[in-house]
């Protein structure tokens, strides 16, 4: 399946969010944004995910993208907590942040832009997903 024709846009994890400063793999993330982009798609970053990738104000692409007006930065409401609760149970996955940015992707209709792709698969095999 290709994701960028059959989903709403793009959920990234905390792979991404490191592919995006990382010297091999910038230039291959942000096209991958600004395709999602140039498809009129929605780029959501699960909170969880912005503290695991988040290491300093050296990562300037990283700050340019969570400050950017087009991209949601998803929190955790109560709601939220109680539904990543429900799926780390029926899931067996004990990682909250993956199963928050399995559950942004679900409810926005994207694929996920991940370095752990077996992880995701776990929580939801269904799930878009996209290798970085």
């Amino acid at each position: 399946m290709n994701p960028t024709v059959t989903t709403r846009g793009l959920t990234l994890d905390a792979g991404a969010l490191i592919a995006l400063d990382a010297p091999d793999k910038a230039a291959i993330m942000q096209a991958r944004l600004d395709e999602a982009r140039r498809r009129g798609g929605s780029i959501c970053i699960p909170i969880g995910v912005v503290a695991q990738a988040w290491r300093g104000p050296r990562q300037v692409r990283l700050a340019r993208l969570i400050r950017s007006s087009d991209v949601e930065v998803a929190t955790i409401t109560l709601s939220v907590a109680r539904a990543v609760g429900v799926l780390c149970a029926s899931s067996g996955h004990q990682d909250v942040i993956d199963v928050h940015v399995a559950l942004c992707a679900r409810a926005r209709h994207h694929a996920v832009v991940t370095s752990d792709v077996d992880d995701l698969a776990r929580i939801d095999p269904d799930l878009p997903l996209i290798h970085v």
